[in-house]
């Protein structure tokens, strides 16, 4: 058993890096306490990879994967969105103070948004292999550590990004990086002959988009409220000098 569990971990641990699953530990770790977003992602991991060895050493079927990916892009596209009309106001507008936020909201969040994407991925088809040569429980012990260490790297990455970026910046990140997430599972499900590039490259017009967008809103709230600044003044003044106050146009 124990070669088993060290040969399911190098595997797993490999496949994971450079995978999307670490792109999102990063995101996730930019935004909450590393220890709620590896506790998420250890029980996301460690019940999907339950549920990959028993279909590969039980039942031997597939599970609906196709429709499990559209409802993970659909989620992704609407986290990001959300993220980003949260963080990105207009030029003038300070964010608004937030009440402090118990463990358990991020918990949850990192713990159904890394259900919805391994659900379906190209580790959970490992795993589920591995499980139909080898002891069950060496591969689901050992995918579920290489999993959630490979994960680990990626957090710690994003704690040493994190010290140096303001929240601000975070947040309209994460929200771009969901953006691309959700593009890009979006796309290799509609099209799943797609090439892995090709999919990368048509997935970043989302936040691309999202974000030319945000800046134009933006640009167009900040010269509106500049043009009101100004209006303000030139009635302070016109008041100061004894004139009498503009009455509004009808």
């Amino acid at each position: 058993m124990i070669a088993t569990v060290l040969l399911s971990i190098g595997i797993v641990f490999l496949a994971e890096l450079g995978d999307k699953s670490q792109l999102m530990a990063l995101t996730f770790a930019l935004r909450y306490r590393w220890w709620v977003v590896l506790g998420g992602i250890a029980t996301a991991t460690a019940a999907v990879h339950l549920i990959s060895v028993g279909v590969g050493h039980f039942l031997g079927a597939a599970l609906p994967t196709r429709a499990i990916a559209l409802v993970a892009a659909i989620t992704f596209l609407a986290v990001g969105l959300w993220t980003l009309r949260e963080h990105f106001g207009p030029a003038d507008e300070e964010p608004e103070p937030k009440t402090p936020k118990t463990a358990s909201a991020p918990y949850f969040v990192v713990l159904s948004a890394f259900l919805l994407a391994e659900l379906g991925d190209r580790t959970m088809f490992a795993t589920a292999a591995l499980a139909t040569d080898f002891d069950w429980a060496g591969v689901w012990l050992g995918s579920t550590v290489g999993m959630v260490a490979a994960d680990a790297l990626a957090i710690a990455v994003g704690i040493l990004v994190g010290k140096h970026l303001p929240e601000h910046a975070i947040g309209i990140g994460s929200g771009l990086l969901f953006l691309y997430f959700g593009a890009a599972t979006l796309l290799g499900t509609v099209v799943p002959t797609m090439t892995g590039p090709l999919v990368a490259a048509l997935a970043l017009a989302a936040p691309a988009a999202a974000f030319g967008v945000l800046l134009t809103r933006r640009a167009v709230a900040g010269r509106r409220s500049a043009s009101e600044q100004s209006a303000a003044i030139t009635e302070s003044a016109r008041i100061a000098a004894g004139r009498p106050p503009r009455r509004p146009a009808r």
